[in-house]
């Protein structure tokens, strides 16, 4: 197990004594579940002024949020041009400044003075699957000129002279992008909202829910709770009171896994040190303390255990870098990410006081944090930004056979991938060929023709044919058919 979960691992045995919400309480906002979204919440809000209240069924960060590899950039699960397509380009705009204003916000947080041994690094590298160089000019231009974002398109070579394979071709570098101790960051963010005065409970399950009237009621086992407002954070696990919701989400799991140390050949290897993700989604992952590889692929539409999917994960890494040869997987972890129909989160009220921040997808870092600052803003400065994702309704992700289609769709989509990958390579291939047959020709064709061409053994030589007459020295035929004097 490598040196950072170790670590984690014991911070989360001193939370086994963890304070269960066992009195009624009366606060301005709660918020149920301790996730990414429910923490950021809490945490801006409590800076405000806001008395908040945490309720969280199991502890802090248990499931996706706890369980993620910590890549904070820009963005949307959705891509940018169907964002642009959906909404139009002004408010695509809007909701990307929104995107990047929520990578700050984590990098804010995220400092070793605030969470000691979060280990932040910088730069995310988006590999292409295949040869697509025109189109990456095109993204390149859009993403720099008209959505302010610092980038850099990143050549075949380049990529290769980082990346040491072939299965990669261009890239797209966003040097402001970052990555974070993702556990590291979970707990440290309830802490943070801790000392700013919000209240967490822990082991606290929502029974009821009543948010009629101007102060909702919230039962627990034990207790209840008013709030004027209730805020929605749990993803796909907020339980028999907010069915409905939750089934608006395809839960989907990844799954990941860090290798023991592999020493220096990993760096002569894997010579880029931020995250890297392909462009179909299937791979993501980086080096972890010193010597290991943290891998993310595998994702189901049901839970099952991490450790199923460690040959997986181990088989994928010797498919794309084979130099590293046999690598032993030491940890395995999970976790359930809840996606939308549309692709984009759902943040907003529902009915006056009743809000909602979930459907993150596997952009969660940056998006949960932009909920955060959209929501406890507009509770209690008014801000109205969050209207931005009106057009991306409450869509229902079709129960079980909705999880079957979503699992169908994802194993097509990786053997698209998998195929459109070899035929770019195929082609490459062919491509150098080419050229090499080309070179040789031209080489051979210079070697023949640097002398005089001589005849084989015992073959005369033609005489070479008398030269004919300029055209100014023949004599122009008479008008009248006889010869001229």
């Amino acid at each position: 197990m490598s040196e950072t979960f170790t670590s984690v691992a014991q911070e989360e045995a001193g939370f086994r004594d963890r304070a269960r919400l066992s009195f009624d309480l009366d606060a301005d906002i709660c918020v149920i579940g301790a996730g990414l979204a429910g923490l950021s919440i809490a945490l801006e809000a409590a800076r405000l002024g806001a008395s908040v209240a945490v309720l969280e069924g199991r502890h802090i960060g248990w499931n996706a949020s706890g369980n993620q590899l910590g890549t904070v950039m820009p963005g949307f699960a959705l891509p940018l041009t169907d964002l642009i397509e959906r909404i139009g380009f002004e408010d695509a705009r809007e909701l990307w400044a929104m995107s990047k204003e929520g990578a700050e916000f984590v990098r804010a947080n995220a400092t070793e003075a605030n969470m000691p041994g979060i280990g932040p690094s910088d730069g995310v590298l988006e590999v292409s699957n295949v040869d697509a160089g025109d189109r990456l000019i095109s993204r390149l231009q859009m993403l720099h000129e008209d959505f302010d974002t610092e980038v850099e398109g990143w050549q075949v070579d380049r990529v290769r002279e980082a990346l040491k394979t072939d299965r990669y071709f261009h890239g797209v570098y966003y040097p402001q992008a970052f990555q974070v101790d993702g556990r590291k960051y979970v707990h440290g963010l309830a802490a943070l909202a801790r000392r700013a005065g919000a209240r967490i409970f822990e082991d606290t399950p929502v029974v009821s829910i009543d948010h009629s009237g101007i102060r909702k009621r919230i039962v627990t086992p034990s207790a209840r709770l008013r709030a004027t407002h209730i805020v929605l954070a749990g993803n796909i696990h907020l339980g028999a009171p907010l069915r409905r919701l939750s089934e608006t989400l395809l839960p989907v799991w990844r799954y990941a896994g860090i290798t023991a140390p592999l020493g220096e050949r990993l760096h002569e290897i894997i010579a880029f040190k931020g995250s890297v993700m392909d462009s179909d989604g299937v791979d993501h992952f980086r080096i972890v303390d010193g010597d290991r590889l943290m891998w993310e692929s595998p994702e189901t539409t049901w839970a099952a255990r991490p450790q199923r999917f460690a040959g997986s994960v181990r088989r994928r890494i010797r498919s794309i870098f084979p130099e590293l040869g046999h690598v032993e997987i030491t940890d395995m972890f999970g976790g359930a990410t809840g996606q939308t129909v549309h692709g984009m989160p759902q943040i907003g009220q529902l009915r006056k006081g009743l809000w909602v921040a979930s459907g993150f997808g596997r952009q969660g870092m940056n998006t949960s944090a932009m909920a955060g600052q959209l929501i406890a803003r507009s509770i209690l400065w008014g801000d109205e930004r969050w209207k931005l994702f009106s057009p991306f309704e409450l869509v229902w992700a079709g129960g079980a056979t909705g999880r079957v289609a979503g699992q169908l769709v994802g194993i097509w989509g990786r053997a698209s991938s998998a195929a459109a990958g070899s035929l770019a390579r195929y082609r490459e291939r062919a491509r150098i060929k080419d050229r090499a047959r080309e070179a040789r020709l031209a080489e051979a064709n210079r070697a023949a023709g640097t002398g005089p061409r001589r005849p084989p053994p015992g073959v005369r030589p033609r005489p070479a044919p008398p030269p004919k007459p300029a055209a100014a020295e023949v004599e122009p035929a008479s008008h009248d058919g006889g010869v001229s004097q």
